[in-house]
């Protein structure tokens, strides 16, 4: 790890927790007019997932910035109008068409490896790829011979293999989804030629993705920065000097951190967003950062034998206040929104938690609201009074 200068600010945790909020585009007034496509500008990336409960991740995402935004509207942000592109960032995300550039450094690294996810393929094939796309335009990789070998989800086609290496190596680009399978393109048709003729540095890329997540971050650890588009320390120790971010001492933080200095010029005020988070929200997806900033420890458990479960399949924290103020495990059942499992850090959270059942429910189109299990039996009455 480089040596780290001495901070010139020093901000208290709740400070930091506020210019986190505000980065995230959680505290102050939404840009409605800028709608979806403002917010995955403001947050740099958006992860996608095949998870869907009340809405998938990255639709999720909008909606606790800016309330009940259009489903619609949501993916014309992503897809389909040449104003953003897939590629892997914090994972799988979607990403703003301007971050083309910035993602050469992972595109060489891809080449040099030469390989995807361990599969090979022939240069034959490959070629065949490329040249049909060129001949038929943007096809899903069904249309270009199918997706599979077998029915297993590991057992790619060499047509599979081929398209997504050539996505990894930056041949080919997905602007556009149809019924969640990927669309691809010849990079050379689909981006801007302004930005796919920009040739950066790896250390150039690297400076513009520490400064883009500082900024997103707000206030950040060496940890977080590396986390926010999966950078490694030693490609974020190196870019950090010519990122503009600077060092600060957060009060409680036990490691150094850094800021973009135009987040500290003000203080973070404003009205704060009430709203359930999808776990894959990139506020709460780094598990040590929310809990150092939030104090809650929270993971996906989808993934987790439903036996192993605490909080639920798919526990989406309640966000009241500025804090995270409770769990509540989704589902629907017609035009019932369902809150399977719920527990909330006390009473004075229960109208908070009544606001955002109510309206991630009529978002979704769902007239009632019903409440199964509450880890606080107690607070029953008040909230179904508030639910009405």
């Amino acid at each position: 790890m480089a040596a780290t200068p001495a901070p010139t600010v020093r901000i208290s945790a709740d400070h930091a927790r506020r210019l986190a909020l505000r980065a995230q585009g959680m505290l102050g007034s939404p840009d409605r007019r800028a709608g979806a496509r403002g917010v995955l500008r403001l947050l740099g990336a958006v992860q996608l997932d095949t998870i869907s409960v009340l809405a998938r991740s990255h639709e999720l995402v909008p909606y606790a910035r800016l309330g009940a935004v259009g489903r619609k509207p949501v993916e014309q942000a992503y897809w389909g109008h040449g104003t953003a592109f897939e590629y892997w960032s914090h994972a799988a995300c979607i990403l703003p068409i301007e971050e083309w550039p910035l993602f050469a450094f992972r595109r060489r690294a891809n080449r040099v490896k030469g390989r995807v996810w361990g599969h090979q393929v022939s240069e034959e094939v490959y070629a065949q790829v490329i040249d049909q796309l060129r001949a038929e335009g943007p096809l899903t990789s069904t249309h270009l011979g199918g997706a599979k070998k077998t029915a297993e989800w590991w057992d790619w086609s060499d047509t599979k293999i081929a398209v997504e290496r050539a996505l990894a190596f930056g041949d080919v680009v997905v602007t556009e989804r149809r019924g969640w399978k990927r669309v691809y393109d010849l990079a050379e048709r689909a981006v801007p030629g302004d930005l796919f003729e920009q040739d950066l540095s790896d250390a150039e890329c690297l400076e513009r993705l520490v400064a883009q997540a500082g900024t997103a971050l707000g206030v950040a650890t060496r940890a977080d920065l590396m986390d926010y588009h999966r950078l490694k320390g030693a490609q974020v120790d190196a870019a950090l000097p010519a990122s503009g971010l600077v060092p600060v001492a957060v009060e409680g933080w036990s490691a150094p951190a850094w800021a973009d200095p135009a987040a500290l010029e003000t203080e973070p005020r404003g009205r704060h967003r009430t709203t359930l988070l999808s776990p894959f929200d990139s506020l709460i997806w780094d598990r040590p950062r929310t809990e150092r900033i939030f104090g809650m420890s929270h993971r996906l458990e989808a993934y987790t034998p439903k036996h192993k479960r605490v909080h639920g399949y798919f526990a989406m924290p309640l966000l009241a206040g500025g804090r995270l103020a409770g769990r509540v495990d989704p589902a629907r059942e017609g035009a019932t929104l369902v809150a399977r499992q719920v527990s909330l850090d006390g009473p004075r959270s229960v109208p908070a938690l009544a606001e955002a059942l109510r309206e991630a429910a009529d978002w979704v189109g769902c007239s009632d609201v019903r409440v199964e299990r509450l880890d606080d039996e107690a607070l029953r009455p008040e909230l179904e009074k508030l639910l009405g």
